[in-house]
């Protein structure tokens, strides 16, 4: 009967724009089982992508709503259930596995979790979450990398966390689970960063709006590609990512999903002229796109996500990005409602 419950859950989540595909192995519901309770499994198992109030939700499970309400709660603070407000009234819809539950659990990260995640991924898990398109994450470039007159608004990153308020920042799930693996990162921990156009009680890891900026520029100096939700509108969170342990370009690196994330507009050219053939470009591309050539290094155009790294850490400025031609841009879907919209549409969730 357990079982069958946290089946149920990850049937839910499933049907998810996002997705969360079934394994020969059944390593989906060990994961459940690690980090829901089977009470609040069987919650969260009736819950959709939809908001409804606590009412309905307690109606269909045949609970009073004071208890459900609760529970709901709980799990809100513990990133498995998301919560918006709807004419003043407090609704609830399921969170999706992966951009959701995954990335809530730093408290709950140890060996059995990193293994399970890691095996369910390479089970196929990576290729369900990260193969349908949209893609979940679009790579955005770095800061300065780019003339003026290229930059698309979506593209902006400096721009984006200017027009927040309030700043926070978390660990990179991605890292702390590696670092369970054994595979202790060189990159740093703490430089997940989320923003909001509102005001918020203070809390741990919140940063100014200029310890922010900061942050973004510490981690384009040290190589890590920023990546946000793959949608014009409503951007709330920049993750800076690694090659070797975040999810998102693992999907490149380790697991054959070219479009695991949706590339930048924009694409590396490196003068063979003038190349010093110093190898600084080569080793800040997170995804093996660049290569050495007869004395100067070379770009694979079809593999560049163009993140911008090698442009800002070349010494001697003879690396750029070029936008791609109108014909090849491919723009980002207007806001998360669309987004989900295009993606159950493309899984065949929806007509």
């Amino acid at each position: 009967m357990t079982d069958e419950i946290y089946a149920k859950l990850a049937a839910a989540l499933d049907r998810l724009p996002n997705g969360f595909p079934k394994t020969d192995s059944g390593l989906e519901i060990r994961i459940l089982k690690k980090i829901f309770s089977p009470e609040e499994a069987a919650l969260a198992g009736h819950l959709t992508g939809t908001f409804d109030p606590p009412e309905g939700i307690a109606a269909r499970i045949g609970q009073p709503t004071s208890e459900v309400s609760r529970m709901l709660f709980k799990l809100v603070r513990r990133g498995m259930v998301w919560l918006d407000k709807q004419n003043g009234k407090a609704c609830f819809r399921l969170a999706p596995f992966v951009v959701g539950i995954y990335e809530a659990q730093a408290g709950m990260m140890d060996h059995e979790l990193a293994h399970l995640v890691e095996d369910y991924f390479a089970s196929g898990g990576a290729q369900g979450i990260m193969g349908p398109q949209p893609a979940l994450h679009r790579v955005v470039p770095a800061a300065g990398t780019l003339k003026s007159e290229a930059v698309l608004p979506y593209d902006d990153v400096r721009a984006i966390l200017l027009e927040a308020k309030t700043f926070h920042a978390n660990d990179c799930i991605c890292r702390l689970q590696q670092e369970q693996l054994g595979e202790k990162c060189a990159y740093p921990t703490r430089v997940c960063l989320s923003f909001s156009g509102h005001e918020h009680a203070s809390a741990p890891g919140d940063l100014t709006q200029a310890e922010a900026l900061a942050l973004l520029e510490m981690t384009e100096q040290v190589g890590l590609v920023h990546t946000v939700s793959n949608v014009m509108e409503g951007v709330g969170y920049v993750c800076n990512c690694c090659g070797c342990c975040c999810g998102i370009l693992r999907g490149i690196t380790d697991w054959g999903i070219a479009d695991s994330v949706a590339y930048a507009n924009y694409y590396a050219v490196i003068d063979p002229q003038f190349c010093a053939a110093c190898g600084n470009c080569i080793e800040r591309c997170q995804v093996d796109a660049i290569s050495e050539g007869e004395g100067f290094s070379v770009v694979d155009k079809a593999r560049c996500i163009g993140c911008g790294l090698c442009v800002s850490g070349c010494p001697n400025d003879v690396a750029r990005l070029e936008r791609k031609p109108e014909a090849e841009l491919v723009h980002p879907p207007k806001d998360f409602a669309e987004w989900e919209h295009q993606r159950l549409h493309n899984r065949g969730l929806i007509d």
